[in-house]
């Protein structure tokens, strides 16, 4: 019985360690994120994918052409991972509100959904994602923060059936 309270309480500790942005989080700028205007043109990405533990698992190039028709983004994304293995991803999002999205893309199960708010972006989908082992449906929980005018900082938390596996650190820069 004390072992099972002792494990219960040491779980409760440790998921109280793990906080995670929200929406009720403070703006920490006066910059306002507007993807369609960030995201149209040319923009390349930096990142990594990091396991729960913090082990960085795989890093990345992403290449991306944004088309804005003034109500559909369409972005071509071009992946280039460090092993030399290619991906291109197709997102279509829609500007749903003066401050929410939805989108699709291949893998994406319904839509994705998202708000801007002030200087960030929180973006959740659930996706079949591409991997060295074959595919994996996860969840994403993802959050962009406008850094300047030319650079985005994307964290990206992914989990399966609600446990964490790990996050993907993206900067994205306007060319």
């Amino acid at each position: 019985m004390i072992r099972t309270l002792l494990a219960i309480a040491l779980l409760v500790t440790l998921a109280a360690c793990s906080g995670r942005p929200g929406p009720k989080d403070d703006v920490l700028s006066d910059r306002q994120l507007n993807l369609e205007e960030f995201f149209e043109g040319r923009t390349i990405a930096h990142g990594q994918f990091q396991d729960r533990f913090g082990t960085v698992q795989r890093r990345f190039i992403v290449e991306i052409d944004g088309t804005w028709d003034g109500n559909t983004l369409r972005l071509v994304e071009d992946f280039t991972y460090d092993d030399g293995e290619t991906e291109q991803r197709i997102w279509t999002l829609t500007k749903t509100g003066e401050d929410s999205w939805t989108g699709t893309a291949p893998g994406v199960l319904g839509e994705a959904k998202g708000v801007e708010r002030g200087d960030s972006f929180n973006w959740v989908y659930r996706i079949d994602l591409p991997g060295r082992n074959g595919t994996m449906r996860v969840d994403f929980d993802d959050w962009m923060w406008l850094m300047t005018d030319d650079r985005l900082l994307n964290r990206a938390y992914v989990s399966r059936f609600g446990v964490t596996l790990g996050e993907a650190i993206i900067m994205f820069e306007k060319l």
